[in-house]
């Protein structure tokens, strides 16, 4: 079963993946959101030729076959283009068998948690309280995760005050019985995500994301080693030699890689299992409701250490229309859709819109 064409669909912030083999099947897959142009060139250019006319019957195999073909090209696009013919992959393998890519992952299509992820440091506390109450109340989110301190802020808050008022003032609004995380995303030197953190355990909070740059794994592990409150990172990273160093080292204390960013599936699963022998829960990143939501539900049905999917509460009109059925929160879970491979239809208008390449032998 031979690769015979690798074809994208590309739109400003998205790109889809098609692959096709000899025998006429077909799998959908998508490069990770944003400057998504740049990475179907990559996946033409770079990841194609190594591709085509190459079984797919082992994807991890071929996934890294292709990335030590460009070893010269290691980091962030090299792996979003990759991820992109991963997940065709699995699609396709999923229809092949007439499975859902979860059952070939060793798992079942069920209900899973999940939590309601606002993306905004525009809004204020105030605000923000409300808008989560009402998905509390109209979707049974038992969860939430909200936005502290400025992204890579070098400690500067979004503005004056907000992370001091927001965090009790969404706890006072939610109560105690929903869990509440909090994402910093790169904001902190270790002195002052440790002064956060421990406000953050005065509020319950059930976890601390990416207290620090991402990049200074030393300074997340001092975080760490000092707070009570579980911390979380991982979503940028592409490596897996950091991965394995973040888990053996206990740099984190719950890891979360994004399958589109990391690679695919493949490879996703590879840093679940590794965190799954030294004990560590794995929440991946998810923060829209393109496919990566999809195909980070079936992973999540297939793994023992997973937490909640990630569920962006967020009107994003760039992601609408890609598949369909449209993916609903009921009671604070999500059923991870169960048709073969990743049991959604991508909409024939989206691709007929979009910006069209193919690869063939």
């Amino acid at each position: 079963m031979r690769i015979s064409s690798i074809e994208t669909f590309t739109q400003p912030k998205i790109s889809l993946v098609r692959v096709r083999t000899e025998d006429g099947l077909e799998g959908y897959g998508q490069i990770a959101p944003y400057h998504a142009n740049i990475t179907a060139q990559i996946l033409h250019q770079q990841i194609a030729p190594h591709a085509l006319d190459i079984d797919v019957f082992n994807i991890d195999k071929l996934i890294q076959h292709c990335l030590e073909q460009n070893s010269k090209f290691p980091g962030s696009h090299t792996c979003r283009a990759v991820g992109g013919l991963d997940t065709a992959l699995w699609d396709l393998h999923g229809k092949r068998l007439g499975k859902s890519v979860c059952e070939l992952l060793g798992g079942k299509p069920k209900y899973i948690d999940v939590y309601g992820s606002s993306m905004r440091r525009d809004i204020t506390p105030k605000d923000e309280a409300e808008r989560l109450v009402k998905l509390k109340n109209a979707n049974g989110f038992k969860a939430f995760k909200i936005r502290v301190g400025s992204q890579c802020g070098h400690n500067k808050d979004a503005s004056p005050g907000r992370t001091e008022e927001i965090v009790p003032t969404v706890r006072k609004a939610l109560g105690e019985d929903t869990i509440l995380y909090v994402d910093a995303n790169s904001c902190y030197s270790p002195n002052r995500a440790i002064e956060v953190g421990r406000m953050l355990e005065d509020y319950n909070v059930g976890h601390f994301e990416e207290p620090c740059p991402y990049w200074e794994l030393d300074w997340t592990a001092q975080v760490t080693r000092a707070l009570d409150i579980p911390v979380a990172g991982g979503e940028q990273d592409v490596s897996l030699g950091i991965f394995k160093q973040m888990i053996n080292d206990r740099v984190v204390d719950i890891v979360q890689p994004d399958i589109c960013y990391i690679g695919g599936i493949s490879r996703a699963m590879r840093v679940a299992q590794m965190a799954a022998g030294a004990g560590m829960p794995v929440r991946p990143h998810a923060a829209n409701l393109s496919m990566v939501t999809v195909f980070t539900a079936h992973m999540l049905g297939a793994i023992d250490n997973a937490g909640p999917l990630e569920f962006s509460i967020e009107d994003a009109p760039w992601v609408e229309g890609i598949f369909e059925p449209e993916l609903k929160v009921s009671n604070g879970m999500l059923q991870i859709p169960d048709g073969p491979g990743w049991g959604v239809t991508i909409c024939k208008k989206w691709m007929e819109q979009s910006e069209y390449k193919i690869q063939t032998l």
